[in-house]
């Protein structure tokens, strides 16, 4: 399954295009490498996520092509979530 159509289905982002944009930007790992919008990822995947200034580690349990909101959270378990810690600029 596309790594973007993923992120949408298992709700980690909420719409596929904005999937696209952080994906695009180089804001997710996929095992360590940087992950395209396009790229394949399979169960057992461990994905890396950076929203604003938290890191999201999780690893792909279950892969469907739809789900119900209820069960989306089935589909990732949650490994990290780390605060990433910006350091101030020197003068």
């Amino acid at each position: 399954m596309r790594l973007d159509k993923f992120l949408k289905v298992s709700r980690l982002i909420k719409r596929r295009t904005l999937a696209k944009e952080i994906a695009d930007q180089g804001r997710i790992a996929i095992n360590g490498t940087p992950g395209k919008a396009s790229s394949i990822v399979k169960i057992g995947d461990e994905l890396v996520i950076r929203f604003g200034q938290k890191l999201v580690t999780v690893v792909i349990e279950e892969l469907k092509e739809t789900t119900k909101k209820e069960e989306a959270t089935n589909l990732y378990r949650v490994v990290k979530e780390e605060k990433i810690n910006q350091e101030p600029f020197d003068m």
